[in-house]
């Protein structure tokens, strides 16, 4: 990788029309009209019928070198455990299929392959990096991908992709505008991967709308054991003026831990730098084990697509956690992961009740998402729908339709609310005109 922004042009998403599928339904009717007691699941209709179970599934990485999500399948599998110990969607089932997709492009692709031949009737609340691998299989097979993690910009193009959050493009737009007022030079430390390539132009769109100029650019391999090198990089270029404070901006995922271990080190040799990054490359536990209140991230800024995970508005999914997994270590109520697969059940549902005991397939819940269903989430987002193209399609993110973020700020070693810096008092800012203005090529 040469840390030049990849070229790429977003075409227009086209209306879907799953030909196969309808043409599959069709023969399927004829058959069952002189076979009606031999006929359970018509082909192309996924999901089953009558009293067979829902069935969806959700993936994430696993036990790899870089980022890891095992709560999302495990947040999954505890919302389904809660929706049918609590009688179904309409008396059936929810079946959840999980599945690991090695953080590389033949995983994902697999994943995408065994939803499809499982008929699935959508991917819900998943993370990869790798949407031009498993993109295209859901989308031949009909199927709907709700609430991906956004670390892609592929999933706010995909016409059968129905994000919940603005992934990192509105975390790093959110975190480029905090930074613009309070911060000299500012360096960004990123993977050198295809989703790092899309990171830099996010970050400086929020600084350039706060009359910044734009980061350094510098690139780190995702799954390194040491960062030493590229600290001393970032502390150069962000120390290089004198009269303001320089910020460094570590956006490694998993490796950002890592690189801080590397970055505490070698800040003794450099003028005094504040750190920012986004969720999901820090949580409260990492803030815990490095230290906490004298840790290397105390009075840093991270931005999130929700609220805290003390804000009252979490409850509902805290229950579900405690009476379906209790104990689970793999679900943390703080994890962003956690949070946006919780959400994107919480879509799931409203699709499902709101086809009402209709036939359930990936066609039957992708119209119902099409056909302008508003699913509320208790105050953790703005109302969700998506229509054909969102404000954001001169930019290429057509189906971006949530670019609120939340600015959070690590005080006493502990991640609470800004409420300042983006935003109103309550910390919340729409990031959709910061956005409309990225140079994304």
């Amino acid at each position: 990788m040469t840390g030049r922004r990849r070229t790429r042009t977003t075409p227009r998403p086209a209306p879907f029309r799953p030909v196969r599928a309808a043409a599959l339904t069709a023969g399927a009717v004829v058959l069952c009209a002189s076979l009606t007691a031999a006929c359970g699941v018509i082909p192309g209709a996924t999901g089953g019928s009558g009293d067979d179970p829902i069935k969806v599934m959700t993936w994430a990485p696993q036990d790899t070198d870089a980022t890891n999500k095992p709560g999302m399948p495990a947040m999954a599998l505890a919302f389904a455990k809660w929706i049918n110990a609590h009688g179904g969607i309409d008396g059936r089932d929810l079946e959840v299929l999980t599945c690991n997709d090695q953080n590389d492009s033949v995983g994902a692709a697999k994943c995408a392959r065994r939803a499809a031949s499982e008929n699935v009737v959508a991917v819900v609340g998943s993370y990869s990096q790798y949407g031009d691998s498993y993109l295209a299989p859901l989308e031949g097979a009909g199927i709907p991908y709700i609430g991906g993690y956004g670390v892609t910009n592929d999933e706010f193009t995909g016409a059968l992709s129905y994000p919940v959050n603005g992934g990192q493009p509105a975390l790093l737009a959110g975190l480029g505008k905090a930074l613009a007022a309070d911060c000299g030079n500012v360096t960004l430390v990123r993977p050198d991967s295809i989703a790092g390539d899309e990171l830099p132009a996010m970050l400086d769109s929020g600084l350039k709308s706060g009359g910044h100029l734009e980061a350094d650019d510098q690139l780190a391999a995702e799954d390194a054991t040491e960062y030493g090198g590229q600290a001393d990089q970032a502390l150069r270029y962000a120390t290089k003026d004198v009269t303001r404070k320089g910020c460094v901006v570590p956006a490694l995922g998993d490796r950002t831990d890592t690189f801080m271990d590397s970055f505490r080190r070698a800040r003794a040799n450099y003028p005094g730098v504040r750190t920012a990054t986004v969720l999901g490359s820090v949580d409260q536990t990492v803030i815990n084990t490095t230290g906490g209140a004298s840790g290397p991230y105390e009075g840093a800024y991270i931005t999130s697509w929700y609220p805290v995970a003390t804000d009252p508005r979490w409850e509902p999914m805290k229950k579900v956690i405690n009476e379906e997994a209790f104990g689970d270590n793999r679900i943390d109520p703080a994890d962003a992961g956690v949070q946006t697969t919780w959400i994107a059940y919480t879509v799931l549902k409203a699709a499902l009740e709101e086809i009402d005991g209709g036939e359930v397939s990936a066609d039957t819940v992708r119209h119902t998402l099409n056909n302008g269903l508003r699913v509320s989430t208790g105050g953790l987002t703005p109302t969700l729908y998506w229509p054909y193209e969102g404000k954001l399609a001169g930019v290429g993110f057509p189906r971006l339709v949530n670019a609120h973020v939340t600015l959070q700020v690590v005080q006493d070693g502990k991640l609470v609310a800004a409420r300042k810096g983006i935003g109103g008092d309550d910390g919340v800012a729409d990031m959709t005109s910061v956005l409309g203005q990225a140079d994304v090529q």
